[in-house]
């Protein structure tokens, strides 16, 4: 089984999902016992969080380039960054060490495709809705017509991740409020929702939407697990 490398930390909530959603599917695969070869970098969100808004995106490049190698040093086969966002930099850390990263936007797109759909609202920070990073990677490597919610849906969104989803507060009012944001969407011709930070499969379910939700926390760590035990 190789060694899966995690940086995470961003935040530590859905870091803790990924370290779940990893051994139960190496479980599910291999046996009771078995359980995931992981290491796990993970930084103090506080100071991510501070570079992002300050708009310090070399600062932040050089930290995830160290988290990588540091994690490639000591036995890494595969690699993960645990968040939408800081997806941002990919190519760099990428370029940065000899083992492979796996992008999160490439198993979530595969997943839709596989379900027959092309025209998906993505979710997520104001980073990853409004920046062409990944958006332009769905559209651009994976063929998917991507929409984001009008600017005001933006905001309420972006404001929930940050003020509430991070820190592990979960209220029912900004679950409506997600529901609503989905709902509009919908109204657009959206045949799928991404949920492109890997803090909203926190607060928003299945039941929540009435098309499918497609959470990349889930769908990036289980790609993971195929990595890591089928080579």
């Amino acid at each position: 089984m190789k060694m899966i490398g995690l940086i995470g930390g961003m935040s530590w909530g859905s870091s803790a999902e990924y370290y779940r959603i990893l051994n139960e599917g190496v479980r599910d695969r291999l046996g009771p016992t078995a359980s995931a070869r992981c290491l796990l970098w993970s930084f103090d969100f506080s100071e991510i969080e501070r570079l992002r808004h300050d708009g310090d995106w070399t600062g932040l490049t050089a930290r995830m380039i160290d988290a990588a190698r540091r994690l490639e040093a000591g036995g890494a086969e595969v690699l993960l960054i645990c968040t939408n966002t800081m997806h941002r930099m990919a190519a760099e850390v990428q370029d940065a060490v000899a083992v492979p990263l796996l992008h999160i936007a490439d198993p979530t797109a595969e997943g839709i495709k596989a379900a027959g759909l092309r025209k998906v609202g993505l979710l997520g920070t104001a980073f990853t809705m409004e920046q062409a990073f990944y958006k332009g990677r769905l559209r651009e490597l994976h063929g998917l017509e991507v929409l984001v919610p009008d600017a005001p849906d933006r905001a309420v969104v972006h404001r929930i991740i940050y003020e509430e989803l991070v820190a592990g507060t979960i209220t029912e009012p900004s679950r409506e409020a997600y529901r609503r944001v989905i709902g509009r969407l919908v109204a657009r011709g959206v045949e799928a929702v991404i949920l492109g930070c890997t803090e909203i499969m926190l607060l928003v379910k299945p039941e929540d939407s009435p098309v499918p939700l497609f959470d990349t926390t889930e769908l990036h760590a289980r790609a993971a697990v195929a990595i890591a035990v089928d080579g």
